[in-house]
């Protein structure tokens, strides 16, 4: 299949318009089956297909720029081996903290069953992302199938979706367990904590899937470059020739489900949870109840504030440090809540001593009957 980026036909542009002049009818359709790239050009007379697939692109600094902009360019590698060293760092720690909470009996609450979900969805969004965004940028593989491109749009938006609900649950759980502690082992169990989980991974999957099946009714004629590190939903819409308002209408629903809505409900059980605090007699015992949300807390900001700073400046950022931007937005919260989550709860760190004692008794222990073995040994040798 030979694959072309659309600037390739700006070069033979007088014979394109020359055929299409000589063809009475001619249309561009999106098909979606298969190995087929992005676009096909059906024609009513027989003709050769031509396909060409979406080409993810990085803003590339001109020539006409300064000197100084295209040293800046050439030090992009530097960043994404930088992106590439954060994540190793967020495999390693979110496959800790999940190996932890598996062996450690203790740990399998509710309360832990979110987090087990939240390191799981960190290391599977960041699993999606990085390693495309390095083949695409650092290895200059722009060229990416329609089919591929979607799978990719599912993946980073499901993860990136699911890592907002997670906070939400944890979130409520320590509205529950701060105002009705008396209520907590029945209203907050581990069959409620796994329902919650669940009912948030099907309606994620459920919204990404609809959003992405509007995008397999546009049809694209004009430039198939996507000015983004990822295949953006808002960047793949505006290239469609035909009616966008489906993807508009999901283009502001999604943003409005998995980040206002959670960080709207977020907010509101911290203010119910101040409000409680404050009828509390001592200011010992609101601490106290206080630092069990330290926690949590460092996700939200991590996560939600990078987001909202972003998004805002999006217009007035250079498409370079947009990219930037918001690639270390997806992966920097991956990386640091298992840290944060280690240094940060007293339950993790005292089943990370609980598990190096045991290991370093296992150790002696193989070390003593090893030695004991070797003492019976010399004593029978001798006896003999």
């Amino acid at each position: 299949m030979l694959k072309l980026s659309f600037r390739a036909f700006s070069d033979f542009r007088f014979c394109y318009v020359h055929v299409l002049t000589c063809i009475q009818v001619a249309y561009i359709h999106r098909i979606a089956t298969g190995d087929q790239a992005l676009t096909l050009f059906f024609m009513k007379r027989p003709a050769p297909l031509i396909s060409h697939s979406f080409q993810l692109k990085l803003d590339r600094v001109s020539s006409s720029q300064s000197e100084h902009d295209t040293d800046a360019v050439k030090r992009m590698s530097y960043y994404y081996v930088f992106l590439f060293l954060l994540y190793i760092v967020s495999v390693l720690g979110n496959t800790l903290v999940m190996l932890i909470i598996c062996l450690d009996h203790n740990l399998r609450t509710p309360k832990y069953i979110a987090v087990f979900n939240l390191a799981f969805t960190d290391l599977l969004g960041s699993s999606a992302l990085v390693p495309k965004v390095l083949d695409i940028f650092l290895f200059d593989h722009p060229y990416i199938s329609y089919n591929d491109c979607l799978t990719f749009m599912f993946f980073c938006f499901t993860c990136l979706s699911m890592q907002a609900l997670n906070l939400v649950a944890l979130a409520y759980d320590r509205m529950i367990a701060i105002i009705f502690p008396l209520h907590y082992h029945v209203k907050v169990t581990r069959r409620f904590m796994f329902s919650l989980i669940g009912s948030f991974w099907l309606f994620v999957i459920t919204v990404i899937l609809i959003a992405a099946g509007i995008l397999t009714r546009l049809s694209f004629c004009k430039s198939v470059v996507i000015d983004s590190y990822f295949c953006d939903y808002g960047q793949i819409y505006r290239l469609a020739c035909n009616d966008k308002t489906p993807g508009l209408v999901i283009s502001f629903l999604l943003p409005f489900l998995i980040l206002w809505l959670p960080l709207v409900f977020i907010v509101f059980t911290y203010l119910y949870i101040g409000y409680a605090l404050t009828k509390v007699a001592t200011v010992h015992e609101r601490v106290k109840a206080f630092k069990t949300c330290t926690a949590h807390m460092l996700l939200v900001a991590i996560y939600f504030f990078p987001v909202i700073i972003t998004f805002a400046s999006l217009g007035n950022l250079h498409p370079n440090a947009r990219i930037i931007s918001l690639s270390l937005t997806f992966v920097f919260p991956p990386t640091l809540n298992p840290i944060i989550y280690v240094l940060q709860t007293q339950e993790i760190r005292k089943s990370v001593k609980k598990l190096f004692q045991i290991r370093v008794q296992s150790k002696i222990a193989i070390k003593i009957f090893t030695e004991v073995k070797t003492i019976l040994m010399k004593t029978q040798y001798n006896s003999n």
